[in-house]
């Protein structure tokens, strides 16, 4: 269940949008409507609607309503923008899927990982390689380090079953903030043996670093995924700047 009101108004609204109840370019129904509808405060809704803009779904406009931007993209996209786990995705995407741990293990952060996740030396870690499938199609290769202070009691069950749902759930933990980069990579020899190629030479491969609402990394991650399935998408707002004449800018030379 949601955590708080907004939340399911979201998530409402949301399915709203991508069953195309609320179709691409229409108006979303009013605050007043809105707050009728949910029976819930301004705020509320505001806040739900917040959650949609930064998540690619609608576009405010000042004084004129929201307008839906929404479209579907032809191949089912892992949103960027928001933190959602392989399971979420797949299941917006109505896909069906399978993960199989490859590997569960517990070590200390030493220099060399300290240097490249972010946690400290000694801190205690669960290490995890999985394979995901989406429709019987192993195209997602997964590597996981949890902070066992933050996330104590891991299991290989919870592995297949969702990280996430255990951390949020089973711990009560709140999953806040995810910092991610994407890089295109060369397949290496363990992606060849655990994943559908398809000929592919090289992978899409997102890492990146979760943090609980203490602002504490609880999570580094990396996920490898092959190109051909996968749609990444995101949402960027342009913020105008103020005009720079060329006074102000030290002056214009050679048409540059």
């Amino acid at each position: 269940m949601p955590k708080s009101k907004f939340e399911a108004i979201y998530k409402e609204l949301k399915a709203d949008i991508e069953s195309e109840r609320l179709p691409y370019q229409s108006l979303m129904p009013s605050e007043n409507q809105l707050i009728i509808r949910f029976d819930c405060s301004r705020n509320t809704v505001r806040r739900a609607i917040a959650m949609l803009a930064e998540e690619g779904y609608v576009q405010p406009m000042h004084g004129r309503g929201v307008r839906v931007i929404y479209t579907k993209t032809q191949t089912p996209p892992f949103l960027i923008a928001g933190i959602e786990s392989f399971g979420e995705s797949a299941r917006r995407n109505n896909l069906k899927t399978t993960t199989k741990l490859i590997r569960f293990t517990e070590l200390t952060a030493d220099e060399h990982i300290s240097r490249r996740t972010g946690f400290p030396i000694g801190t205690e870690l669960y290490y995890i390689q999985r394979v995901r499938s989406l429709d019987g199609d192993p195209c997602v290769f997964d590597v996981n380090l949890f902070d066992k202070r933050l996330v104590p009691g891991l299991t290989k069950e919870i592995c297949v079953q969702s990280v996430y749902n255990y951390i949020e759930h089973d711990l009560n933990m709140s999953i806040v903030m995810s910092k991610r980069t994407i890089t295109v990579e060369r397949v290496t020899q363990i992606d060849e043996d655990s994943l559908d190629l398809k000929g592919y030479d090289t992978l899409a491969v997102v890492t990146g670093q979760t943090f609980n609402s203490e602002g504490v990394m609880f999570e580094w991650t990396q996920s490898r995924h092959r190109p051909d399935y996968f749609t990444f998408q995101t949402t960027a707002l342009r913020h105008k700047e103020k005009k720079v004449s060329p006074q102000e800018d030290g002056g214009w030379e050679d048409g540059i």
